[in-house]
């Protein structure tokens, strides 16, 4: 099975993530996976390009100017051509939208990963509509949590369309990450709190940022670190400044060396107010951490209150707070909630779980085209061990 996928990234984030997983465990079968990332004009970022292209997955830019660029579709199809893949599998609306279009008449299947809803504004809105739109026309829709595949139901849909399949980790290269970040905040000596995330308003930074000067107030040898970039970071920085944290929160940026990153933190914080399943929760849980997250979409699904981590409320930085603390007051919580997480990311949420679930998704999609060449195959001759 050859799989093209297009993506517009944003930086290495939970959909990036995803499909990197999935491409590795694909190559390292009888199949292969390439992808096609946009190089938007006005925001050319070619982070997740570069770095798959540096772990040998097939990686092609393709160009795109303005909202519709003919160009971009033209490219998509050249791509299709290029690599003769059998599957065209879309990321995000953008791609689903130019994906389309490019696959209309070539014979080739459209598949779409759902990761989240980004309907936090009215841009952000009216493209959730016209992608949802344009999904009812897709061979097979991937949603990663009840969530999503509600969501995607409710917008007319068919069912039938429709898989539920939840985002995969590569352990491995949680086992052995060294503790580094620390050090360079020169924060040795302190408990770190961290959050991993897009630097946008449906991941509640700010209700993070608040819930840090609550603690701080309580506990003031506390340090916070916030991970990743976005739209909103000018904003998030002022917000510092006005409570007064700056000396004990920092904001590095995007790193590469997540699994580091992840072991030097003693308690990893999720502050959604929106999402699907984040890839951040599954690699903090693979890594061992304790987790204080808010019940929002898929999220209760694998923080299970008490047993993997603590639930709280969504838009409440004083209970966010008050679970932050308590967590770090309790060391063998810490322990028991950390080992548990590993243990459910290791028995349900494995790389090679995730992708022979796509690889039914992908045979599906292809027999819906009448390649009935592909169906006689079946999908145990390419199953990941």
């Amino acid at each position: 099975m050859k799989v093209l996928h297009v993506i517009s990234s944003c930086g290495m984030y939970g959909a990036e993530a995803v499909i990197l997983n999935l491409s590795r465990t694909l190559n390292s079968g009888p199949h292969r996976s390439m992808l096609g990332v946009f190089r938007n004009s006005l925001n050319p970022n070619l982070q997740f390009h570069e770095v798959a292209a540096r772990e040998g997955i097939e990686s092609h830019s393709i160009p795109c100017v303005g909202r519709i660029d003919r160009a971009a579709v033209a490219k998509i199809r050249e791509l299709v051509a290029q690599t003769s893949a059998d599957v065209l599998h879309a990321h995000g609306y953008k791609a689903d939208i130019y994906s389309y279009i490019a696959a209309r008449g070539r014979g080739i299947p459209v598949v779409s990963t759902c990761h989240t809803w980004y309907d936090v504004d009215d841009k952000d809105y009216f493209y959730g509509l016209v992608d949802r739109f344009t999904l009812r026309r897709f061979a097979k829709i991937v949603a990663v949590s009840e969530d999503v595949r509600n969501g995607l139901l409710k917008s007319g849909v068919q069912s039938s369309k429709v898989s539920l399949i939840r985002n995969g980790i590569d352990l491995r290269m949680y086992d052995k990450a060294s503790a580094v970040l620390k050090e360079e905040l020169g924060w040795s000596a302190y408990p770190l709190v961290g959050f991993v995330g897009r630097l946008s308003i449906e991941k509640g930074v700010d209700i993070f940022l608040n819930a840090a000067a609550l603690v701080l107030k309580e506990n003031p040898e506390v340090k916070f670190v916030v991970i990743g970039d976005g739209p909103d970071r000018t904003a998030l920085e002022a917000l510092i400044a006005e409570l007064g944290i700056g000396e004990s929160v920092k904001m590095p940026g995007r790193r590469e060396d997540m699994p580091a990153v992840y072991s030097s933190f003693d308690l990893m914080v999720s502050s959604s107010r929106r999402e699907g399943l984040p890839m951040a929760i599954l690699e903090g849980m693979a890594s061992r951490l304790p987790l204080v997250a808010t019940a929002v979409g898929g999220v209760p699904s694998v923080v299970l209150d008490g047993k993997t981590g603590v639930l709280v409320a969504p838009e409440d930085p004083a209970r966010l707070s008050a679970a932050i603390v308590a967590v770090l007051a309790d060391q063998a919580l810490r322990v028991r909630l950390g080992a548990a997480a590993r243990r459910m990311v290791e028995e349900e949420y494995s790389a090679e779980r995730m992708t022979n679930d796509y690889l039914k998704v992908y045979e599906a999609a292809v027999a819906t085209m009448g390649k009935t060449r592909h169906a006689s195959a079946g999908v145990a001759r390419g199953t990941i061990a």
